[in-house]
C-alpha cells in the first residue's frame, strides 16, 4: 500500500510540484489549499506524513500544527520563513523537520523519506515496470527471482526510477552516485548503464538522451 502524505500549501504551483514529484516516486498525495481544509482532510482521513505550509489562509501553519500534533502525524514544515528563530517554533512545535522555500526536489524527497524512516513508516518495497525494490535490503527481484547488482548499480536504479521520466545529465548521475563534483570525462556512467539494461533487459525503458545522458521511460 502506498504511503498518504497530506500537502496543505496555499500556492497552486508549489503544490503541483510536490504532487508531481512526490506520486513520480511512488507516494499518494492529496492537497488542501488553506489551513482548514487541511484540518478538514486529517480529520476524515488518514495520512502517513503532512507537509505543512506556515503562512495560510483561515488557520495558519502554526494553529494547524497544534491540531494535528496529538494524533501523532510527522509533520514538516514547509514555508518561506527561514529565520533561526521560526526553525526552532516550529521544531518546538513537534515538527519532524523544517524545508525553507525554495527547496530542491531532491532534498524534499530525501527528508520525506528520512522522516517516514524514523516513524518505521518507509516505502520499503518499490514497483516499476516489471521489477521491485525492497528498499531496506536492497534487493531487487524481477519476475519473482532475484536480479544480482553491485552496490552502484543498485543505486544508479534507484536513482532513475526516483526520476523517472526525466532527462538525467551524465554529469549529474556522476556526482549523485559517485559522489564526486568533480566530473571526468569517463564511461564508467555508460557502462553501468550498459550493465543494467542488459541485467534487467531494459533496453526499451533506459533511453539514451542525444548531447545528455540518459532517461528511464515509464509510461502511465
Amino acid at each position: 500500500m502506498k504511503m498518504r502524505i497530506l500537502i496543505v500549501e496555499d500556492e497552486r504551483a508549489i503544490a503541483d510540484l510536490i504532487n508531481m514529484n512526490l506520486t513520480r516516486v511512488g507516494f499518494a498525495c492529496d492537497w488542501a489549499h488553506n489551513g482548514k481544509q487541511g484540518a478538514d482532510y486529517i480529520e476524515t482521513n488518514k495520512y502517513d506524513l503532512v507537509l505543512l505550509d506556515i503562512m495560510l489562509p483561515e488557520i495558519s501553519g502554526y494553529e494547524l500544527m497544534e491540531y494535528i500534533r496529538p494524533m501523532k502525524i510527522p509533520v514538516i514544515f514547509i514555508t518561506a520563513k527561514g529565520s533561526v528563530k521560526d526553525k526552532v517554533k516550529g521544531l518546538r512545535m513537534g515538527a519532524d523537520d523544517y524545508l525553507v522555500k525554495p527547496f530542491s526536489i531532491d532534498e524534499l524527497i530525501a527528508r520525506v523519506e528520512s522522516v517516514l524512516r524514523r516513524y518505521h513508516k518507509g516505502m520499503q518495497v518499490v514497483h516499476v515496470l516489471d521489477i521491485q525494490i525492497d528498499t531496506l535490503s536492497r534487493t531487487v527481484m524481477q519476475n519473482k527471482k532475484i536480479i544480482h547488482l553491485t552496490h552502484k548499480e543498485y543505486d544508479l536504479l534507484y536513482y532513475l526510477v526516483q526520476n523517472q521520466n526525466i532527462a538525467l545529465y551524465r554529469e549529474t548521475i556522476y556526482e549523485k552516485i559517485w559522489e564526486d563534483s568533480e566530473y571526468r570525462e569517463t564511461r564508467t556512467v555508460d557502462l553501468h548503464i550498459q550493465r543494467l539494461r542488459k541485467k534487467l533487459n531494459w533496453n526499451e525503458y533506459i533511453k539514451t538522451i542525444f548531447k545528455i545522458g540518459y532517461m528511464l521511460e515509464v509510461k502511465s
